[in-house]
């Protein structure tokens, strides 16, 4: 099993394999559709984003309430094809990686190897278990949107499958 830092690097992803465990330490950010909406409105207006897409991740997740003495609640993976249509605009801008659950369609795959970038897939239903992996949450963009807010995870050996590598490699095909 491989661990990688994020922000990630096309250094980092360049050895990356499809199928291949990873455990992924650092800080990522939650985003769904309504945030992914407004975060490439904000590239396309030129206005200035909350945190730096360069290199960073995104966690297609909406946390559940966090309980009482705990850091976050149930913090499973959206389903990724939600995101599609935003994403190539994203990778663009400097994405490096993304984790969710679920195929992608051929645009998506395609900009992933343009931008050698990767897309990682989780346990999906086990949202509870991977709650477990994160050790600090703060809000970062767009609170109004409630759980689909975008937070700043800190994660710690987070596990991931790599379901598309940066050469382009797809797990579902």
């Amino acid at each position: 099993m491989k661990r990688i830092n994020a922000p990630l690097s096309e250094e980092d992803l360049k050895d990356l394999k499809v199928g291949q465990e990873v455990l992924l330490s650092g800080t990522i950010y939650t985003a769904r559709d309504q945030a992914h909406k407004r975060l490439v409105e904000a590239i396309k207006n030129g206005k200035p984003l909350s945190f730096k897409l360069k290199n960073a991740v995104i966690y297609y997740c909406g946390p559940t309430q966090t309980p009482k003495g705990k850091v976050i609640g149930a913090c499973g993976p959206t389903t990724s094809s939600r995101m599609d249509e935003f994403t190539p605009a994203l990778l663009g801008a400097g994405l490096r990686g993304m984790i969710g659950k679920g195929g992608r369609c051929s645009l998506v795959r395609d900009a992933i190897k343009k931008h050698k970038a990767a897309y990682f897939v989780t346990y999906a239903g086990c949202g509870a278990l991977l709650s477990k992996y994160v050790v600090q949450k703060k809000i970062i963009a767009y609170p109004d949107l409630g759980p689909e807010a975008i937070y700043g995870l800190e994660v710690k050996d987070f596990p991931l499958i790599v379901a598309i590598d940066s050469w382009g490699n797809n797990i579902y095909v």
